[in-house]
This record gives C-alpha cells, structure tokens and sequence, in this order.
C-alpha cells in the first residue's frame, strides 16, 4: 500500500465534465472506495460502447454485476451476459475493453482461480484484485 497521498494535477478547473467524473471517479476508486457506490459512472462515448453486441453487452453486465472486491469468472459472466456457451468470446471482449479499470475487466478471472491474461500485465491485473480486496476488509470494520 502506499503511502502517496491521491491528488489531482493542476488545472482541474479547465477540465470538462466527462474529464472531471472520471478524475473523480479514479481518485474514488483507489483513494476512497466507498464513495464510489455514490458517483456516477462516467459518460462513455467509444464506438464499442454504442453498438449492439455481445461485447458492448457483456462489458455493460460486468460494470453493473461484479462489484468492487469481487471477482467472476468468464463462465460466470458469460452465463450473466445471456449465452452460458461463450466464456471464450468474454475473454475477447475483455481485450477490447477501452476502458479498463473504469470497466472492471481485471475482476475477471479464470474458472480455475487462475488470474488469467490482462492487457496491462499479470502483475498489475494481481495488484488491482488484491488492492480490491484490501480495500474491501478495510470498509467491513
């Protein structure tokens, strides 16, 4: 854990909104993740986000699903998303995901317990899932 103290860089001011709910949001997620329940989701504007697909459907299921702390399994989530038969195809919306971290694709792992793949490293995929659930014991006290 460190011991940074969260800010935002200067001219947070000159920020649009879309800029300043994500700042927010991020500063939420690892300086104080009991806020996050009260802020709302950024506006997502990408392409993948609009269209109707299976992606777009199965990224919006794991923001709205998995909670923070929590981790879910491509099986699992592809089972939430409406076709229990494509656990491979979750692994490729996972990689196309444009906005990890605001969209949880680290929470997803596999079926084993296994981390799995994540595109920012293994490493940093383990330290999001154990910041996660570090976080999580701590608001339990």
């Amino acid at each position: 854990e460190s011991s940074a103290a969260c800010e935002v860089c200067e001219g947070a001011e000159e920020m649009t909104e879309p800029l300043k709910q994500c700042t927010a949001w991020l500063h939420a997620y690892f300086c104080e993740p009991a806020r996050m329940a009260s802020l709302p989701v950024p506006a997502f504007h990408h392409p993948l986000l609009r269209r109707d697909s299976f992606t777009r459907q199965v990224l919006w299921t794991l923001l709205r699903d998995v909670k923070f702390g929590e981790a879910v399994s491509y099986k699992q989530l592809a089972d939430l998303a409406g076709n229990s038969r494509a656990a491979r195809a979750v692994g490729g919306a996972m990689r196309s995901n444009p906005i990890p971290i605001i969209i949880p694709c680290h929470r997803v792992i596999c079926s084993s317990g296994q981390t799995g793949n994540y595109g920012g490293g293994n490493l940093m995929k383990e330290w999001l899932l154990s910041h996660e659930k570090l976080q999580k014991e701590k608001l339990a006290y």
